[in-house]
This record gives structure tokens, C-alpha cells and sequence, in this order.
């Protein structure tokens, strides 16, 4: 079943003032001066020395200047209102990895095929490009970085508990999810409380990302009861019922905790993890980590993209900034700050990208991570995988504090899945 837009910006925003800006006729203006393009992102979502040499002047259209805002909260519920009030909206916007749900408004931004984007295809992660194209084949979101995944682990720990603790040699232990659990239980007999996750729903996103098929089909159909995603349920609950979490739920004070007191000694995560988990929660166990090759195979979770509202003042000149702020060279540049992993691929061998990290005892991670977005298969995105994973997610924590067996939870969520998607329009 298609998506209206009002539909679509109910489900988005949540906002009345959405709904009301959506029927008001709007005088259709974009942001910002003639001689600017106004661009909206996110905190930390941009290199800041690449932005500022755009607002002197946006190499390949330089009669024009960048004009950005950083917007610090409520960032989607923000656009999607200006989207809907058809006034005074952004020329260039940023979209977070749920890029799907921008879909059923795809008229809202301009098909970057129309724009030459097709010509640089091939310098991207193919899934990724794939991921910003709607169903019907209108692109409308160019890619900016990505979240590989791979196992991050403590060597000195693993080193305790008698088990490998090289890259190479930790991976061949635990190439798929049972070596991984069957590894964990060994070091947590060791080395007694030892986790190999922080709490339930981390195995469980962190195995669905790995899947070829999420929670809907292309055309509509909802698989998020299906076998892949009732093995991926299990495989979550089994940790818990092997002992094997840290139960730090998402968002507590112990979600930190596990990492500082070294609880958590594996941790299959994104590239962004290495950043928000140990350098920021446990600066001293500097030298002591390690990344490899995650357990199951390659997966990502996160990345984000560029797109050029219908409303844009130049087109042209928007879509020379976002490939040029996009381009390998300056993927790279982002890599070392805001620490964006790229999706260019010739940004990998970048020397700015392969020196070795002492964090991580010297070892070069971008090749593992690298490694895992090259041989990331990629899955289809829907517009409604938020409201789908959200009850999914809530009942598996119901598993793991004890509240419900594997069983009810399952049933419950299945369940609830049906009436959110049924309160959108969806099935």
C-alpha cells in the first residue's frame, strides 16, 4: 500500500503543526540570500574546515556561498515542518540513515539522477548509492558516510581469560554467532561477569544488520514476522540466557559503566562506536583494545546523506557543492574530524585514513572496517522500520529484565507491529 504525504509527515513529525502547515497554501520560497544556498544539518555531522571554505565561496559555482545551520535538537520533526509549510525551506538538507522515510515525499527534493549524479556512481559504495534511490528509481539523497561493523574486544582480558587475542587469530575463533557465544563463555568462565554485549537489543540490531532483508519487502510486504527475523530474535535471547549481557540498557548509567569497569570485553558495533564507546568512556584502557572481523560477516548501521529540496535557488550549483563535500578527498578529510567513516572507496588507501591507531595498540582499524562496508551486501530500508523495531525492541528488553518469556514477548511485539502499521496505513 503506497504512503500519502500526509500520511507520511504524521508518521515523520508527530506534530500538529505539521499536519496544518501541510494544508496551508505556503508561498514556496527557499531559504537564504540569492547569492547563498542555505544548508541544514545536524551537530556534528559536517568537517568544519570543508563548510568554511564553502561559505567563501562553493568550488565549481563560485558565484555562490554556503550559508549553514547547525541544528542542535529535534532536527527531522524541523525540516519535515518546513518541508510541509512550503516557506522559507533550506536549499540543502542532511537525512540520517533513515532516509526511507523520506520516500513517500520524494517530490519534496529534486531527482539527483536529472543532476549528473549518475556519472559518479561508481566512486561510491554501490548499497549505500542504492540506499538514498526510492522504488521508483528517483534519487533523492547522496551518500556521506557509513557505519561498518566489526568486533571490537579487550586483548588484555582475552589474554587473562587463556583464549586468542589477535585479529586474525580471535576472528577464525568466532567466525559466526555460535563461535562468538561459545568464545564468550569461555572467557566469562575465566574471567567471571564478563559480557560480550552491553544489553539484548545491541545483538539484536547488530545481527539484523548483517541480514540481506529487514522488516519489509520493496513492494510493501511486512517479513518482520519471518524466519530471519525470529533467528535473529533467538540468537539475541540466547545471550542473554548464556549469561553472556552486561543487561546496561541503552541510555542508563551503566551503558558506560560496562566499558569503564571492563565488564564488556567484546562488542560487535559500528565504526562510530570506537569513538562514542571506549576513547570516550574508558580513555585509560588506551593500547588494550583490538578490532576484527565481526561474527556473522559484514554489517552496517548508520550513515548518513545530502539532499536538494525542490525549492532550491540553484540546483546546479547545490549539487556541485554536496559531490564536492562528498568527493573521496574530502570524505577522507571528514574521517579525521567529525570521525565520518567514508563511502567512497578510494578514501580507504588515503594516508590520512591508514596510519595506525594507538588507541587500539597501533593496529590499523580502517582496514577492518573497510573490509566489512566492501562486503556489506546491503538490504532494503522501508519507510516504517523505526515504528517496527520500536515494540520489537521494547519486548526483548521485557526477555532480558525477566518481565516476560521469549515466547509472549515475540507474540506481544508481532502484535503490536500489526496495529502500528496498521495506524499508518501501511498493511
Amino acid at each position: 500500500m503506497s504512503v500519502t504525504r500526509r500520511k507520511f509527515l504524521a508518521l515523520g513529525a508527530g506534530g500538529a503543526a505539521v499536519l496544518g502547515g501541510l494544508t496551508g497554501c505556503g508561498s514556496r520560497s527557499s531559504l537564504g540570500a540569492a547569492d547563498e544556498l542555505s544548508m541544514w544539518t545536524w551537530v556534528g555531522s559536517v568537517n568544519d574546515g570543508l563548510i568554511s571554505a564553502a561559505e567563501k565561496g562553493i568550488p565549481g559555482a563560485a558565484a555562490k556561498k554556503l550559508s549553514m545551520t547547525r541544528i542542535g535538537t529535534n532536527y527531522k520533526t524541523k525540516v519535515l515542518t518546513a518541508l510541509a509549510g512550503k516557506s522559507m525551506v533550506p536549499d540543502i538538507v542532511a537525512i540520517n540513515d533513515d532516509v526511507a522515510t523520506y520516500f513517500p515525499n520524494a517530490d519534496q527534493f529534486h531527482d539527483l539522477h536529472q543532476l549528473g549524479a549518475d556519472k559518479l556512481a561508481d566512486q561510491y559504495l554501490a548499497w549505500k548509492w542504492k540506499l538514498g534511490i526510492t522504488p521508483d528509481n528517483r534519487m533523492i539523497a547522496f551518500p556521506m558516510d557509513t557505519g561498518p561493523t566489526a568486533l571490537f574486544y579487550r586483548r588484555d582480558i582475552l589474554q587473562k581469560a587463556g583464549v586468542p587475542i589477535e585479529p586474525a587469530d580471535v576472528a577464525a575463533a568466532a567466525p559466526d554467532w555460535e563461535g562468538f557465544i561459545q568464545l564468550g563463555k569461555k572467557i566469562s568462565q575465566a574471567v567471571p561477569g564478563s559480557a560480550i554485549t552491553d544489553n539484548i537489543t545491541s545483538i539484536f540490531d547488530y545481527a539484523l544488520a548483517q541480514q540481506r532483508q529487514r522488516y519489509m519487502t520493496i513492494d510493501g510486504k511486512y517479513i518482520g514476522d519471518g524466519d530471519h527475523m525470529k533467528q535473529v530474535w533467538d540468537l539475541s535471547v540466547r545471550v542473554v540466557k548464556e549469561g553472556l549481557s552486561a543487561n546496561a540498557q541503552a541510555g542508563s548509567t551503566d551503558a558506560n559503566a560496562v566499558i569503564t569497569n571492563g565488564r564488556l570485553v567484546a562488542y560487535v558495533a559500528a565504526v562510530w562506536w570506537a569513538q562514542l564507546g571506549p576513547k570516550n568512556a574508558a580513555p585509560e584502557t588506551k593500547g588494550q583494545w583490538r578490532v576484527t572481523a565481526a561474527p556473522g560477516g559484514a554489517g552496517n548501521r548508520g550513515g548518513s546523506f545530502l539532499a536538494i529540496t525542490k525549492y532550491c535557488k540553484d540546483p546546479a550549483a547545490a549539487f556541485a557543492f554536496i559531490s564536492w563535500l562528498e568527493s573521496s578527498k574530502n570524505q577522507a578529510e571528514a574521517f579525521l574530524d567529525p570521525v565520518l567513516f567514508p563511502s567512497t572507496p578510494a578514501s580507504y588507501t588515503d594516508s590520512r585514513l591508514t596510519t595506525p591507531d594507538p588507541f587500539f595498540g597501533g593496529q590499523h582499524i580502517v582496514d577492518v572496517f573497510a573490509d566489512s562496508a566492501k562486503k556489506y551486501p546491503g538490504a532494503y530500508s522501508s519507510p516504517y522500520d523505526t515504528i517496527i523495531r520500536t515494540p520489537l525492541a521494547a519486548e526483548l528488553v521485557n526477555v532480558e529484565v525477566g518481565s516476560k518469556t521469549s515466547d509472549q514477548a515475540w507474540k506481544d511485539a508481532q502484535q503490536q507491529v500489526q496495529r502500528e502499521l496498521t495506524r499508518a496505513g501501511a498493511i
